[in-house]
């Protein structure tokens, strides 16, 4: 398996392709607008929402410069400014979603198109592939996130068996 068939199996396993955990489209799988709304406990939790919408920005911002179209983080945006969640209703959510699979299938089809010397170019000041590596980790981390909100609010499965 060469460099860029590696990144594409773990690109897919982190959004929805089951490897040792579940993917984040499972993760999503029937969340309705409330359920993705949910706050746990505690004034520092984000809901699944306000986290897809941080997965969301930092795949919009990596596809943005692996396309030249943007280069420096925006001014005076925070990390904490990526959490946020601007219109709650049932569509709302599943635009979210499907912005979220968009951004995600378009980096995925660039990552077909890279070659290994591409893939070492320097994006702003890092490798291209670290950046990939690096937003599939975020993922993963996220991910295990949004599956214990589920597990607190009720919405995921006592026992789930996979393949």
């Amino acid at each position: 398996m060469n460099r860029t068939e590696s990144l594409l199996q773990n690109w897919d396993f982190c959004y929805d392709k089951e490897d040792w955990y579940p993917p984040l489209a499972d993760a999503l799988k029937a969340l309705t607008a409330e359920q993705a709304d949910w706050r746990p406990a505690g004034e520092h939790a984000n809901t699944i929402w306000e986290t897809v919408e941080h997965l969301i920005f930092y795949k919009e911002r990596l596809l943005k410069r692996i396309t030249g179209e943007e280069s420096q983080y925006p001014e005076g945006l925070t990390n904490d400014d990526t959490f946020v969640v601007t219109s709650k209703t049932e569509s709302d959510w599943e635009a979210t979603q499907n912005r979220l699979k968009s951004v995600h299938l378009g980096i995925r089809e660039r990552i077909t198109n890279l070659n290994v010397d591409q893939l070492q170019a320097l994006v702003t000041n890092r490798p291209l592939d670290e950046w990939l590596n690096s937003l599939i980790l975020h993922d993963a981390y996220h991910t295990g996130q949004i599956i214990l909100i589920r597990k607190l609010q009720g919405s995921w499965p006592s026992r789930r068996s996979f393949e």
